[in-house]
């Protein structure tokens, strides 16, 4: 695992009711992320700044990323490390907290994987694979907030 990878992306603002940013209230917050012929993803901003809730804000796209780099970072090492892996669904939640100074930071994200293994497999070691995960999660060491992780694991049944 040696390089440098870079990840293009657009986006392209859709709110411009007829006025543009004439005032606060005039536009609306709706985009596209658009990258490389994958699906569109439909943007806003959070509901408490003018965003429409049935579209995804970056805040809500932030805690995905975090989840989803550290399943896919747990699946690996569940598979090198001989445990299998039946089921895995996190509950993630972040928090943000608005600053007048900078506008606002998210102060911590907590994944909460509930992961189903196969019966006779390690649950202890299951577990453990989560702090291995954490460590190697690209988007978790990017990030300047602590990113907290409690895992439930079950056996399947």
């Amino acid at each position: 695992m040696n390089g440098e990878h870079r990840y293009h992306v657009t986006v392209d603002w859709t709110g411009n009711t007829g006025t543009g940013t004439s005032n606060y209230a005039a536009y609306s917050r709706d985009h596209l992320i658009q990258a490389g012929g994958k699906p569109d993803v439909p943007g806003s901003s959070d509901p408490a700044f003018r965003g429409d809730p049935a579209r995804w804000n970056p805040e809500d796209m932030l805690v995905a990323s975090l989840s989803a780099c550290h399943k896919l970072w747990y699946l690996h090492f569940c598979a090198v490390e001989g445990v299998t892996v039946v089921a895995y669904r996190d509950d993630a939640e972040g928090v943000m907290v608005e600053d007048r100074a900078r506008g606002g930071a998210f102060s911590r994200v907590t994944l909460r994987p509930a992961v189903t293994i196969l019966a006779g497999d390690d649950a202890a070691l299951a577990a453990e694979l989560h702090d291995r995960a954490h460590h190697f999660c690209f988007i978790a060491n990017s990030v300047n907030f602590p990113v907290r992780c409690e895992p439930r694991i079950v056996y399947a049944g």
